[in-house]
Parts: structure tokens; C-alpha cells; sequence
């Protein structure tokens, strides 16, 4: 695209509205913003409820638009694998969800590409840490034990 403009925004996933903060940055552009709107809440339906970073890039002289979709913080996908609205106020001490090692690596798995970590390992011990401010264990342990036994090699046959 040659002469391009971008707009990126927080969306909630699969609720993407012509409203602020899409609309009033798409109107200027002369796009059809339902139809962008609707590629949005089409890209974001399997994170719903979740904030979503997404970048719209509209060629200005063609009008054509091109919709990219990040992926949701790793808090926000431990809030969904744990069932829970929001972490503990108090973290460390408080503890208000608990979730098993496979939604570690399914979550680890979902932010590898955006994390400067080299392995899953290291990105699973990162998640780890999340849930540590969050308030939430892992099977029962407390996260940072759990990143100790990552560290041990326990969990080596599911962090490949």
C-alpha cells in the first residue's frame, strides 16, 4: 500500500462497534466502517470479552483496508482459562482462581511469537509470573514453585 494510514485501537473481541474508538478515526478515511468493523468482529470472536490490539491499514487513495489482529495480554488469557472477571488485589498473598498446567502452555503457546523469550520454557516461567500478580495457582502450587520445577525439568514433556 502506498499511501497508507493506520489505526490501531483496543477492542473488546467479537464487539468491535462504528463507535469510538474505530469510528470517529476510520470517518475521515472514506471507508465503509461496518464492513471493517464487521472483518474486526469476525477476526476477534474466539477472544470475546477479551481486549484485543487490532491495526487497520487503509490505502487512502485506493480505499482498500487490510485488518490485522494481535493477541490479547497474557493476563487477559489467564483471567479466561481461570473463569475469573479479575486477579486479586492483593498478589502473592491472595489467591482467587487456579488453573492447570496445560492452559500455561496453551497461553505460553498464544504469546511466544510476541515475546522476546528463545523457548516455550522461558515463556511458560514469564505466564507463570503473570499469574503471580494475578492471584492464581497453578494445580494448587504456588507460581513461582511451579516455575522451580520448570526449571527442574518436570514439565519437559509439555513445554516442547
Amino acid at each position: 500500500m502506498a499511501d497508507t494510514q493506520t489505526v490501531s485501537a483496543l477492542v473488546t473481541g467479537g464487539g468491535a462497534s462504528a463507535g469510538p474508538p474505530l469510528g470517529p478515526a476510520l470517518g475521515p478515511l472514506g471507508v465503509n466502517i461496518m464492513e471493517i468493523i464487521k472483518a474486526i468482529n469476525d477476526k476477534t470472536a474466539d477472544f470475546e470479552g477479551m481486549k484485543v490490539p487490532v491495526t487497520v491499514s487503509v490505502d487512502t487513495k485506493t480505499k482498500k483496508w487490510e485488518v490485522t489482529v494481535g493477541i490479547p495480554s497474557a493476563s487477559a488469557l489467564l483471567l479466561k482459562e481461570a473463569g475469573i472477571q479479575k486477579g486479586s488485589g492483593t498478589s502473592g498473598a491472595t489467591w482467587v482462581g487456579d488453573i492447570k498446567v496445560d492452559s500455561i502452555v496453551k497461553v505460553a503457546k498464544a504469546k511466544l511469537e510476541s515475546s522476546y523469550a528463545t523457548s516455550i520454557k522461558s515463556v511458560a516461567k514469564e505466564v507463570a509470573g503473570t499469574c503471580v500478580s494475578l492471584g492464581i495457582k497453578i494445580e494448587g502450587k504456588n507460581p513461582k514453585e511451579f516455575a522451580a520445577d520448570v526449571n527442574a525439568g518436570k514439565y519437559d514433556d509439555k513445554l516442547k
